[in-house]
Parts: C-alpha cells; structure tokens; sequence
C-alpha cells in the first residue's frame, strides 16, 4: 500500500490503454474518449441512484437529497460534454462512420439502467442486451424494481398523504399512470410546505433531477442533428427522429402539473 502511487490508485494504465481507433482518421480518438467518459458518469449516477432510491425506501431523506443533488450536477457536466461532441463536423463524423458497425449509444445498458430508475419502464428495451446475459441481468433488475418516483410516491402513502393503493403496490414493469390523486397529495405538501418540509424539498430534488435530465437530452438530439442530421442512427434506429420522441416523455408528470394548481 505505501508503493501505491497515482496512476495505481485509478488504474491509469488499464484506462489510457482502453481507446482502440478502428480507423485512420484522427477524429475517431474524441469519438472514443466522448463515450468512454459518459459511461463513467454513468457509472457514477447509478452508484448514486441506486442508494438514493434505497435512503427514500429508508425514509432517509437528507442522505437521499445529497446523492439526487450529486446526479443532477454529474448531468450538467454530460450537457457540457456535448459541446466538446459538437466540435466534430459532419465530413469527420461519416469519415468514421463506416468503422463504427452496428455499435450504438442506444446499446448501452447503464443508460437503460438509468432510465428504468428513473421510472421510463418499456419492455422492448431490454432487447439490445438479450445477447449479452451479464449486461441483461442489472437491466432486468432495474425493470422490475421501483423506481426513484415510486419510492417516493410509497414514501409519501407511509407519511399519510392520500396516495392511490394501485401507486404503492403495483407491477413496476408496466410504465408510470399519472394520477389525480397523486397530483392532489403533492399539493397538500407543496401548499403547506413548513408542515412537510422534507417531502417538500424531496419534490424538489425529483424536479431538479428530471429537469437536468431534459436539458441532457435535449443537447443529445441537436448535437446529434447537427453532426448527422436525419440519417438513421448505426444502432438501427431513426436517429434525431427517435431522440426528439425522447423529449416528450415526462419522468414526474404530477411535480410538474400541480404548478398549474398552485
């Protein structure tokens, strides 16, 4: 251990050896390095999620806010790192193109994962891992598990709010149903926010957390637009087409509806 120096503490030997250009283009490197780097934020955010969605489970909720706060920052930064994306120009991009195969960002199964813990739950998705059982297992737990917004929401039913019994117990494979109910016990805490100061602020954090993640996106699609237009993506699916879809869908519909009430 007192040998131990800097690039053996992160293992820099077997991290700056992992970028392995297909092609002759000098371009391919940020490629690499773009989606290298995302992964390990991705890493990052599920460690963080993962006990987050356990402190809620715990009605820990301080130790929760603290890792939901440290997600969103991690998906400040990945907006941030589309910018550097951007700097690659079409004729670079199709240059490379053809080394690429048929690898996708849309295979990547810690993004799934993410997705599913934060509650967009689509059988279909777990499809691109089918061939790989040790990628396909963390997806699969995360399909059937609860989400951040359901262990939330069942926090809320345990703190006497008027949760809907089909919102507390249900199958968490099937997508998210926004309920009225629901919507109504946020606007007991929101309209009383000294009273339930916690839950309080834990909608906020969720608001936070998905708002992050919609800029993300966001500057996913016109990154991607800008670098490809509307070619089809090299995992199979329309590309920017299929990205703005994304857009659309809404994580926490009743944080955001009860706004109107308010």
């Amino acid at each position: 251990m007192s040998d131990m120096d800097y690039g053996d503490y992160l293992h820099l030997d077997e991290v700056l050896a992992a970028q392995h250009p297909l092609s002759p283009h000098h371009d391919e490197m940020l490629f690499i390095v773009q989606h290298q780097t995302t992964e390990l934020w991705l890493r990052l955010m599920l460690h963080e999620l993962d006990a987050a969605i356990t402190a809620v489970a715990e009605d820990r909720l301080p130790a929760a806010f603290k890792m939901t706060a440290r997600v969103s920052r991690i998906m400040e930064q990945l907006v941030h790192a589309w910018d550097v994306l951007a700097t690659m120009t079409p004729p670079e991009y199709s240059a490379i193109r053809p080394f690429l195969g048929q690898s996708s960002g849309f295979q990547s199964w810690q993004y799934r994962v993410l997705e599913f813990r934060l509650g967009n739950k689509k059988a279909a998705m777990l499809r691109p891992h089918e061939h790989n059982p040790d990628r396909l297992a963390p997806v699969e737990a995360a399909f059937v598990a609860p989400s951040l917004y359901d262990e939330a929401l069942r926090l809320l039913a345990r703190r006497g709010l008027s949760v809907p019994a089909d919102h507390v117990e249900r199958d968490w494979t099937q997508p998210y149903q926004a309920s009225e109910q629901v919507e109504q016990a946020w606007l007991e805490v929101y309209r009383a926010p000294e009273k339930h100061w916690d839950l309080y602020q834990l909608g906020e954090e969720l608001t936070d957390l998905e708002d992050a993640f919609r800029l993300w996106r966001f500057r996913h699609v016109t990154t991607v637009e800008r670098i490809i237009g509307f070619k089809s993506g090299t995992g199979g699916t329309n590309g920017v087409g299929y990205l703005r879809s994304m857009l659309d869908v809404v994580l926490f519909p009743e944080l955001w509806r009860l706004r109107t009430a308010l």
